[in-house]
């Protein structure tokens, strides 16, 4: 019975069929080839409703072949392809040669052809499928396929064993090919290359692995090391087991061979050009790679273990198993510097993270062709295959903004997740099928044949660094223990933890295997581990000596000129700029090249910067940003600004990216400041946030002197990227002293877009503020983004930027500002208000954003001038004395009322409820105005929306001098402190 060994033979079978039913439908070359066919290849078979239809199962004269010299027929309109011409190739080349004229041949040649085709067909289910039948499950609990790899299934089995035959680019007698096939594809490794779209590329591998047996070639000095590394990754694992009984380490034992696998790859990506190698990986291992990778010293993660002085951890830090580390080691005879990311218990959110940092120091260097920092990402099996992030990471891989030369992916397959069972947890056979989205290498192997383990690493690093693709290990191990070291998986895996009982560990195999070649005698093999032995019983007893704690190192090598900590340790940097550099500056961004063509609503958006430079007034939100960007790029500091649709902005406030609209060919301004300027760079995003958020938190862990920005096409949309937002962005600091400077644009604002394009969720990071980790702000003028956005680079503290970025402020002419703010002015956490005399107050309003035109408007409306209105516009960190002198001037006893556009359940409300009146020492009495509490963030009706905010801005200026403290007798807005 022939089997379907993955060739597309449908396209053949469908002009067959075409031919069969009028011969001149199909192309002359077809139509020779299909001529000489003395039998039917396809005949017709009935399906269950009685219909003639078209075989499934694989011609044996059809199949692709292992010769690559011969020219197939060429495409054409009826439906031929390259790859269905190269299905009939050798047949069609046999019989040309053998009389060119008549393109008929003779029997003899005829019957040589076609058994040169089945070989070929055969060499290529090898390739295609010959993973499914390698030997990689250590348990030996995979299942095996239903079908196999066998003469029979090409017609081959009556033939002569001896018969020589062209393979694999030599001319072999069938058992030599068929030898040589399964020790190339079916022994402990099995490989995935033949959906690469790139001949070359797939060619190279195919070469290297058919002409090698996919062996590698050790000599007695590389074995002794490669048995050194496992016996480290054991010894470990042991050594804390027994020191620290059921301690949670996440141990990696079943899958040691992870250790000298990380270790090849490293050494061989440096001997091809790599200076540094950037790790990302979850918990499972950790430890381990920590010390025998890495080269942490032992004593200071045993330290961790003994955890000796616990006042000194109080409300901060993390778990040892989610440090990262970073160092440098001598490998392929250079120096390599490693870095371990630090990362949370959420898997695979580091993905992006690492790409981000890969990505800042690739451009650091200048290293265009991303050669020289290699990001390496460690996966377990269920996480791989299951977390959304690892798709939007893989997704990013090829695009111009987030490219980093390629990936090497290593999967460290236990072949369970927690407790789940390979069929709960995946619909594909492999957990690595995800990666078929990128057509990348993927290597199957066996982690119990540390030379097979040693054979993929070698292919995989030079295959990453010759191509810059991702390519994907894939190694197949068990887990010793339960999900960690107190769990017990034989309550629901005993025929897996009963294999797993009767294992001998990956070591003991290795040196079984040694003394059976005689490389190694048990003495040697047992000096090994007992060296290693001592050198971890040494650092424990140093440590108990000293009492010695270890914490990661902060503040080091980029991040040295810059700090964390309270917002008052660091002073305000000046942010504004002599007129005499912003006019020249406004002059730049309004020009474009002659003959540019720019649609009309474009050009208006830039004759405002020329206008801006002329009168100095009118400046509109958009011109004020750019214009940041601009006067930090003329002082040299880099951009980088990423989003979805961000180039031309959401609201099309932006236009950083502009168009011909005769050509389509783009022009950006910042790029034309003049000489000596800063890289600014701009992209539109993939339809991703976890994943771009994650890689631009990456990307400014290692860039504190360029300003760094994601942008959310609405800000609610920042909840897809949640993790990121608590797990690195807030908590980084406390967690493992590791400083960046993001900054989140997310658009904020209620104007009746419904309940999810009103909110950016601002009650979430307040919540997350605590410390001064973070900077939130919700600004009321143009000028307030331009020195926020230039503080954020000039100071030298080091915090995310959280811009409740405005909407309808973009195009409000009450939003703007002038020359002189941005040439004299600051950044102004609180504005006051300048127009009514605080003596004469009866009430002061605290507002935030948009809603401050509002109020203004309703109060100009009424004609009040005893109703303060005061901006809050740094929401946190705020600073008391401040607060307290802004407020100095109004009596005791004045009505003090936040508004905000939020519901009473969202926004600053609780926040500032909380915090406020001991900041003013409860001089002022503070309630609240604002929408009804709501389970989401706003209404979708439009009507509606309009009609709760008149409502709310009426309430606001209600029963202005009544002795009551309330707003209104609805309990949800009305709250005295």
């Amino acid at each position: 019975m022939a089997h379907d060994f993955g060739v597309n033979q449908g396209l053949v079978e469908e002009l067959y069929l075409k031919y069969r039913e009028n011969p001149a439908s199909v192309a002359a070359e077809w139509r020779k080839f299909f001529d000489t066919l003395e039998e039917d290849p396809f005949p017709p078979r009935r399906s269950s409703a009685g219909t003639l239809t078209a075989p499934s199962s694989v011609g044996t004269l059809l199949t692709p072949s292992a010769v690559g010299t011969i020219t197939a027929p060429a495409p054409t309109t009826n439906g031929g392809n390259g790859q269905a011409a190269a299905a009939v190739q050798p047949v069609i080349a046999a019989r040309a040669a053998s009389d060119r004229r008549s393109f008929i041949p003779g029997p003899e040649t005829r019957t040589a052809t076609e058994l040169q085709s089945r070989v070929s067909a055969m060499v290529n289910a090898y390739r295609v499928r010959g993973h499914l039948f390698a030997d990689l499950d250590p348990l030996g609990l995979a299942p095996k396929p239903a079908f196999d790899i066998d003469l029979s299934a090409f017609g081959l089995d009556n033939v002569d064993l001896e018969t020589t035959f062209q393979a694999m680019g030599q001319q072999l007698s069938l058992r030599q090919i068929v030898s040589r096939l399964k020790e190339t594809y079916c022994r402990t490794i099995g490989t995935e290359v033949t959906q690469i779209e790139d001949p070359e590329e797939r060619n190279w591998l195919q070469h290297r692995m058919e002409s090698t047996l996919n062996h590698v070639d050790l000599t007695r000095e590389q074995q002794l090391r490669l048995l050194g590394k496992l016996t480290e990754a054991e010894v470990w694992e042991t050594f804390i087991d027994t020191t620290y009984v059921k301690t949670k380490r996440f141990s990696l034992e079943g899958g040691e061979s992870t250790i000298p696998l990380l270790e090849l790859l490293i050494e061989t990506s440096a001997a091809h050009g790599a200076d540094e190698v950037v790790i990302g990986m979850a918990h499972r291992g950790r430890l381990n790679v920590l010390v025998n990778v890495m080269e942490l010293p032992a004593h200071d993660l045993l330290a961790a273990f003994e955890d000796a002085q616990p006042e000194k951890y109080k409300g901060r830090g993390d778990v040892k198993y989610h440090l990262g580390y970073s160092s440098d080691r001598k490998l392929a005879g250079k120096n390599v510097h490693l870095t371990l990311s630090f990362n949370p218990s959420h898997l695979e959110f580091v993905n992006p993270v690492v790409e981000g940092r890969v990505r800042a120091k690739q451009d650091r260097r200048e290293d265009h062709h991303r050669k020289r920092v290699v990001p390496l990402l460690i996966h377990g099996d269920a996480a791989f295959i299951g977390q959304g992030v690892v798709a939007e990471t893989l997704n990013l891989a090829n695009l111009p903004g987030y490219t980093t030369g390629g990936t090497i992916h290593v999967v460290i397959n236990n072949q369970i997740g927690y407790t789940t069972e390979v069929e709960d947890a995946r619909s594909t056979r492999y957990c690595t099928d995800l990666v078929r989205m990128l057509r990348c290498p993927v290597f199957h192997v066996n982690g119990e044949d540390p030379e097979a383990v040693a054979q993929v690493a070698k292919l995989a690093a030079e295959y990453r660094q010759r191509y810059s693709k991702d390519v994907v290990v894939d190694l197949y191990c068990y887990r010793k223990y339960g999900h960690n070291e107190g769990d017990e998986p034989r309550f629901t895996q005993p025929v897996m933890y009963r294999a797993v009982d009767s294992k001998k560990t990956v070591r003991q195999v290795y040196v079984d295997r040694l003394l059976e070649l005689g490389k190694i005698t048990p003495n040697e093999a047992d000096a090994i581990m007992q060296e290693r032995r001592e050198r971890l019983s040494k650092a424990l007893h140093q440590v108990r000596e000293t009492k010695h704690t270890y914490e990661p190192t902060a503040f080091t090598g980029v991040w040295t000129a810059y700090q964390g900590g309270p917002d008052a340790s660091a002073p305000d940097a000046p942010t504004a700029v002599a007129k005499s550099t912003l006019v020249p500056l406004l002059n730049t961004l309004a020009h474009v090249p002659d003959g540019f063509q720019l649609m009309r609503q474009v050009a208006a958006v830039q004759q405002q910067y020329k206008e801006a430079a002329e009168k100095g007034t009118g400046i509109r939100w958009g011109v004020a940003e750019n214009l940041a960007y601009a006067t930090l790029l003329a002082q040299g500091y880099n951009v980088r600004l990423t989003g979805q649709d961000s180039r031309r902005g959401t609201f099309a406030h932006r236009m950083a990216v502009l168009h011909d609209t005769n050509s389509g060919n783009e022009f950006v301004p910042l790029h034309h400041l003049g000489d000596g300027q800063g890289r600014f760079e701009i992209y539109d995003s993939p339809l991703s946030e976890q994943g771009v958020l994650g890689f631009e938190y990456g990307y400014s862990l290692d860039s504190p002197d360029a300003l760094v920005i994601w942008e959310a096409q609405f800000g609610d949309f920042a909840n897809g990227a949640q993790v990121i937002i608590d797990q690195f962005l807030v908590s980084g600091e406390d967690k493992w002293h590791r400083l960046n400077g993001l900054v989140m644009l997310l658009p904020h604002g209620f104007e009746g877009a419904g309940p999810e394009h009103s909110s950016a969720r601002l009650e979430r990071f307040l919540a997350l503020a605590a410390e001064d980790n973070i900077q939130v702000v919700n600004l009321t003028n143009a000028s307030q983004i331009f020195h926020a956005l230039r503080r954020q680079v000039m100071r030298p503290w080091r915090k995310p930027l959280v811009v409740m970025s405005p909407k309808s402020l973009f195009r409000s002419a009450e939003a703007t500002c002038t020359l002189d703010d941005l040439a004299n002015g600051s950044f102004q956490r609180i504005i006051g208000d300048a127009e009514i005399a605080p003596k004469k107050a009866k009430r002061v309003i605290l507002c935030s954003g948009k809603v401050y035109y509002d109020l203004a408007q309703h109060r100009h409306k009424l004609g009040r001038d005893d109703v303060a209105i005061i901006r809050l516009e740094q929401l946190y960190p705020l600073r008391p004395e401040e607060i307290r002198d802004v407020l100095s001037g109004y009596a005791d006893g004045t009505d003090l009322v936040w508004v905000q556009e939020e519901p009473f359940n969202s926004g600053a409300w609780y926040f500032l409820n909380a915090r406020l009146p001991s900041m003013i020492e409860y001089r002022l009495p503070l309630r609240c105005v604002s929408r009804v509490e709501s389970a989401s963030p706003a209404t979708g009706s439009g009507k509606a929306h309009a009609l709760e905010q008149q409502q709310l801005i009426e309430e606001a200026f209600a029963n202005i001098g009544a002795k009551t403290a309330r707003a209104s007798t609805r309990p949800r807005a009305s709250t005295a402190s």
